[in-house]
This record gives C-alpha cells, structure tokens and sequence, in this order.
C-alpha cells in the first residue's frame, strides 16, 4: 500500500465510472477522470486516501481510506478495483490498514458504515472481526434514495492481527 497520487485516477476511474461498483456509495458513479480527479485529490478533504499495488504486476487493485472521526478513532473504507473482487483483495488491504492504524497511529477504534444490502463489505467486516454496532434506517441520503446503514466498530483491545 502507498499513498493516492494523481496519476491513480486513471487506474480508478473505470471502477468508480461504473454505476454498478458505485451503487453502495454516498454519490452517484463519476462521469469523467477529471471529476473523479478532483474528489479523489480534494485538497479541503479531512481523510486520507491509499492504494493496494499488486505486487507481481504493478497493478492497482484497490483503493482504502481513513477518516478521522474523533480523537484516535477513525471511519476506514475500502473498494476493490473491477474484475478484482472476491479474491480476498480488501479484507488483506483492510487488515494491513489497521495493523497500520492500530499499531503505529495508536488508534483507540475503528468504524466502518455499510449498506445492509452490500454483502460483500459486510462479509469482510465480519471476518476482520468487526462487531455490528448498529442498524440505522434509512439514515443516509445517497444517489439511489434514503438507505439503512450498518454501523461497525472494533477497539484496539478487540483487534488481533491477523
């Protein structure tokens, strides 16, 4: 994993372009790279953005991000690139995220909301070993209407790294 740059949105874009892979999201799929560019690179934005690089080819598979909630605790996300999903990509990528957040930013919890209906994330949230907090109906105001959230978080004396 390293840091977002610029040049990432390229690699991106064909994911989050596709109303399909964006369905769980808060907005709409991007209509051109320099839309997405601009969110992906927003300099007033609070989080911070990484990206999984395959090691035997270079390849981009995944984008993760952090985003402070309060003191030593943080919101994480996690999309696998298209054509890459159900290979294990972001529970490997989530779990080094929060050895990293864990273990050398001294976070105290992690949070993750999801779409009851995204089962995938849902299911990697279970196996991280994440507990399911809260259901919240119809509590976020997205692209396809007002939807349910799952809310998950887990403390630092619950991680065990896996």
């Amino acid at each position: 994993m390293r840091p977002l740059v610029h040049s990432d949105t390229e690699a991106l874009f064909p994911t989050l372009s596709d109303p399909e892979h964006c369905k769980f999201m808060l907005r709409a799929a991007f209509e051109s790279e320099g839309e997405l560019a601009n969110w992906l690179c927003d300099p007033d934005w609070n989080g911070r953005t990484w990206v999984a690089i395959e090691d035997k080819t270079g390849d981009l598979v995944a984008r993760l991000v952090s985003v402070p909630v309060a003191e030593r605790v943080s919101e994480i996300g996690y999309i696998t690139i298209a054509g890459r999903r159900g290979e294990g990509i972001a529970s490997e990528c989530a779990a080094r995220l929060m050895r990293y957040l864990f273990e050398e930013e001294g976070h105290h919890r992690l949070t993750a909301d999801t779409d009851p209906r995204n089962g995938a994330s849902n299911a990697v949230l279970r196996k991280l070993g994440f507990t399911m907090e809260g259901h919240l109906r119809q509590s976020a105001k997205t692209h396809i209407g007002w939807c349910d959230e799952y809310l998950w978080g887990m403390l630092a004396s619950d991680w065990k790294p896996r």
